[in-house]
């Protein structure tokens, strides 16, 4: 590293530990950005974690999902966001009246650096087992570098994972019962996930499903993942048949979900089966566009 370089990379970790102690001082405040690649301020926004069902919370951001199962057994977090969520994470379970030492796994939809980013340091504070498929559990372990789509630019601190899940597998704990469905299309391992929780003394279908973008990828002739299409339809196919009473989704605004607002964060409810179709539309328009200008 030249010196030039060490003496930036000196002033924008003063930078960061100076943002984080402000924002340890104030939970509501922005996180910092990570110095690696920009993000939306609504990615980086705390909002007060809020119950969703008897046993499922929202501790994420205002843009970026992070959810909490708790039970008197044990915790499942899904997701994390960003590298510089971990604290604010640790924070919100200990808001939902959990210690993190009670967080027995941590879950993911897919391992780009806006959802798994904190993995590794919950893992570390936590205690916490990893359970992902094998696609999944080989990005987290580079850290989130040699992406297909996006190469080294959405790095992350690195995490091994514990339990190599198949489709369809089932991770419990104090009688909530989360299932994995693959649902490939954005990462080979996307994963989306379902449970059945209680709310107002009636079960709820919870799913938990993954982003299905495809934001600049090449959908013809790609090299590293020829089978893109294919991947693509079966996802969709898969999203739409999922018990759905309540869809949640990486990205809490896709599907109609405002977290900030916790007296209604979800003004506008949207099903897996709208989901999927929305999705489906906008990805057929782009491989036609590509279509078009070979």
């Amino acid at each position: 590293m030249t010196p030039i370089a060490f003496a930036a990379r000196a002033c924008a970790l003063s930078l960061l530990s100076t943002t984080l102690a402000a924002s340890a001082a104030d939970p509501n405040a922005l996180l910092p950005q990570s110095g690696r690649y920009e993000t939306d301020d609504s990615w980086r926004q705390p909002v007060a974690p809020f119950r969703i069902a008897d046993h499922t919370w929202y501790i994420g951001t205002a843009r970026i999902s992070a959810l909490l199962v708790a039970t008197p057994e044990g915790a499942i977090v899904i997701d994390g966001g960003l590298p510089q969520a971990k604290d604010m994470l640790l924070a919100h379970i200990r808001a939902a009246g959990v210690d993190p030492s009670d967080v027995r796994w941590l879950l993911t939809s897919h391992a780009h650096g806006d959802h798994a980013g904190p993995i590794a340091g919950l893992k570390r504070a936590t205690g916490a087992q990893i359970a992902a498929n094998a696609e999944t559990a080989t990005m987290l372990a580079r850290g989130g570098t040699d992406d297909i789509h996006f190469g080294d630019d959405i790095a992350y601190p690195p995490a091994q994972a514990d339990r190599l899940l198949q489709d369809l597998e089932v991770v419990s704990i104090g009688g909530m019962r989360l299932t994995a469905h693959f649902t490939p299309g954005h990462t080979p391992g996307s994963t989306s996930w379902t449970w059945t929780d209680t709310r107002d003394g009636k079960p709820l279908r919870i799913a938990y499903v993954d982003s299905v973008s495809a934001p600049g990828y090449k959908l013809i002739d790609n090299p590293r993942i020829p089978r893109i299409v294919e991947m693509y339809k079966g996802t969709f196919a898969t999203i739409r048949a999922l018990p759905c009473d309540l869809l949640l989704t990486p990205h809490a605004d896709a599907s109609g979900w405002t977290p900030e607002n916790t007296k209604a964060p979800h003004p506008q409810p949207m099903t897996c089966k709208a989901y999927a179709d929305a999705a489906e539309a906008k990805f057929d328009a782009e491989l036609a566009k590509q279509r078009a200008a070979q």
